[in-house]
């Protein structure tokens, strides 16, 4: 039974799975599948009801709290179960280019030379970590939901919105990575 948590499931598994919380999420209670509006209820939970975008009843949504929750600690669990000394396997051709900026440790799922409190103060870093938080939250707000509530959820729904943010994500995920990640890692 243990051998089923080692290793990470195929996407022939985990997608139908992941694709199954709609319509599960529905008939259960009418709710839908998205995980950035929980940032906004852990605040209005935390925050006096005087600013209006926190005025509202953010217990009818507690249950989003310990789906994130869920998620989190399935998350700690994984990483427990899944713990691996091996290194990361990654293209041949990506690990020659990635070595061209100085990124050749894969001991974690996440550079080491890119991630770290160290590299937080550098130019590169910063640009990485905190100007890119900062557009994440951003656009996911601007959106109306994240990629999850959007192309999980929304698609499902034959939301108009939703497949024009999907596109968006997508387009800006390819552009990032292709044209914008080379610039801020020659840095």
């Amino acid at each position: 039974m243990l051998e089923i948590i080692k290793e990470p499931w195929p996407w022939y598994i985990a997608g139908p799975l992941i694709g199954l919380t709609v319509p599960a999420l529905l008939i259960m209670g009418n709710k839908s599948f998205g995980i950035s509006s929980s940032l906004r209820h852990i605040c209005a939970s935390c925050i006096p009801a005087d600013l209006p975008f926190f005025k509202y009843d953010w217990k009818k949504e507690s249950w989003n709290l310990f789906f994130v929750l869920g998620i989190f600690f399935g998350g700690m669990i994984a990483a427990i179960f899944m713990l691996n000394p091996a290194e990361i396997k990654i293209n041949p051709n990506l690990k020659t280019e990635l070595a061209g900026y100085g990124i050749t440790d894969y001991s974690n799922l996440v550079p080491v030379q890119l991630m770290n409190f160290e590299s937080l103060l550098t130019l590169r870093g910063f640009i990485t970590m905190v100007v890119g938080g900062f557009l994440v939250g951003f656009g996911t707000r601007y959106a109306g939901g994240c990629t999850s509530g959007h192309a999980i959820m929304g698609l499902s729904n034959l939301q108009w919105p939703s497949l024009v943010a999907t596109i968006c994500f997508m387009m800006g995920g390819f552009f990032m990575a292709n044209i914008i990640l080379p610039v801020i890692l020659s840095l």
